[in-house]
């Protein structure tokens, strides 16, 4: 099930927008204050949306989308003078005020994105031939011996890197023992 994080400087308007999502049967994982919090929910998730407003107490919505993973979405809650088209990608934008039917169904809709998303990169890693698996593993295994990092780590590492320079992960594993080896 993909998370949902919202936040919003003022608590009470979090917790509002909190409530009619979770009435309308989907899973908020986290509500928050601040861009930082918002960030330490994401990094314990793959993939999800972030609900927010222009600004929080620590930093932009802008700042917060170039900070988040390419596996988030965002949905900017905001009157229509807050966002334009210059902003960056994986941004839908809501109008203020918001009318329940609208935020339901944008939500869905973005929801709906997440999971097909996540659907393409599963069928992603099954068409990994072996050597390509060998490839990673090899990657991770080195990460792990030279950084001490754990397994996971080591995958989230290479899937960060692979998602920031665009190429897929076996592209990566390949600098990665290149520049490491």
């Amino acid at each position: 099930m993909v998370g949902i994080i919202v936040v919003f400087p003022n608590r009470d308007n979090a917790a509002n927008i909190r409530n009619l999502l979770v009435r309308g049967g989907m899973n908020v994982t986290g509500v928050c204050t601040t861009g930082a919090q918002a960030l330490n929910y994401a990094d314990a998730a793959d993939d999800g949306i972030v609900v927010c407003g222009y600004k929080m107490k620590d930093m932009m919505y802008t700042e917060l989308r170039e900070y988040l993973s390419d596996r988030f979405e965002m949905l900017l809650i905001a009157s229509p003078g807050r966002w334009g088209e210059d902003d960056p990608e994986g941004i839908v934008g809501l109008s203020m005020p918001i009318k329940v039917y609208d935020l339901m169904n944008t939500m869905e809709m973005m929801l709906k994105s997440v999971e097909r998303k996540r659907k393409k990169r599963r069928e992603g890693l099954k068409n990994r031939n072996p050597k390509q698996q060998e490839l990673i593993t090899q990657a991770k295994e080195l990460l792990m011996s030279r950084n001490h990092m754990s397994e996971t780590e080591a995958h989230k590492y290479l899937q960060k890197s692979s998602m920031e320079s665009g190429t897929n992960m076996v592209e990566t594993a390949q600098m990665v023992l290149r520049v490491m080896a």
